[in-house]
């Protein structure tokens, strides 16, 4: 059974709804999103969290359409042509602005959805979240397993629920493993190509309302970056997981390097560069 495993990124999308910081109208939307100081931040964690991992994934066969508007400001709207140019897995999609945002990000994967699959692994990530290395290629392994429940059903939810989450403020990142259940990043969404759904059309927290799914927890999967830009600040319903869940010789810095691609130090170094700057013009943290 072949499985394509096709996911959405949203970078900085101006349409309606799906978030939960809200404006009156579509040019405060904008004015909001395509501010400079903000998309030169989303770009950092951009680059220094989510692109490492993805682009060093153990399976290679997978498609992340980077979904947003056609306006984007430059130079990131050139780096983002640039960055598809590189990643042969990458699909820009500019999406003009749809009032409805499920709509809108069908619109930007249905053109990349493969019929000739038997099934499609649907996945949301963020912009400044990560998934380990392997993410890919066992979110494929492991669904051989969970066949039998997915034909029942034809819809299923493979939940990686450990995984890292990290705080940035003013005294640097702080790092904690967690379980969270059903947190965004490496939670994949089994559906049938001919499904007419995509991932947003099941919320992340709800998604057991739609469909059975099953938990692994057995390796850090994920990391949730936390930050003054995040959407949603919550870290999602779970726990904090005793030590690093590496062995007893691996800090979470190492951790981070061998899983995700992830450079603490120079992370660290970078985000204390831009909360200096955020609080030097007075915003907040």
């Amino acid at each position: 059974m072949r499985v394509q495993m096709l996911g959405l990124c949203r970078f900085s999308y101006p349409g309606g709804r799906g978030f939960q910081v809200t404006h009156e109208t579509l040019e405060e939307r904008r004015a909001f999103l395509y501010d400079p100081e903000r998309l030169a931040r989303r770009w950092f964690w951009f680059e220094h969290v989510a692109l490492p991992a993805w682009l060093a994934q153990t399976d290679p066969d997978f498609t992340l359409v980077l979904m947003t508007g056609p306006d984007l400001p430059e130079p990131w709207l050139a780096r983002l042509h640039e960055l598809a140019g590189i990643m042969p897995q990458l699909r820009l999609a500019l999406v003009p602005p749809m009032e409805k945002h499920v709509e809108a990000c069908m619109a930007a994967v249905a053109p990349h959805i493969d019929h000739s699959a038997d099934v499609v692994g649907h996945f949301r990530h963020d912009d400044d979240d990560a998934v380990a290395l392997d993410y890919i290629r066992d979110a494929r392994r492991d669904f051989v397993r969970m066949q039998p429940l997915w034909r029942q059903h034809g819809r299923l939810s493979c939940d990686y629920a450990r995984g890292v989450v990290m705080r940035a403020g003013p005294g640097g990142i702080r790092s904690e493993m967690r379980i969270i259940h059903n947190a965004s990043a490496a939670l994949t969404i089994y559906l049938r190509p001919d499904a007419g759904r995509c991932v947003l059309h099941f919320p992340h927290f709800k998604v057991n309302l739609s469909m059975p799914g099953v938990t692994l927890a057995g390796k850090p999967m994920y990391v949730r970056m936390l930050h003054e830009d995040n959407d949603s600040g919550a870290v999602g319903a779970g726990y904090a997981v005793a030590g690093q869940g590496a062995g007893p010789e691996e800090d979470m810095a190492a951790l981070l390097a061998r899983r995700f691609r992830i450079d603490l130090p120079g992370l660290e170094a970078g985000a204390r560069r831009l909360l200096s700057a955020r609080a030097g013009q007075g915003g907040g943290c």
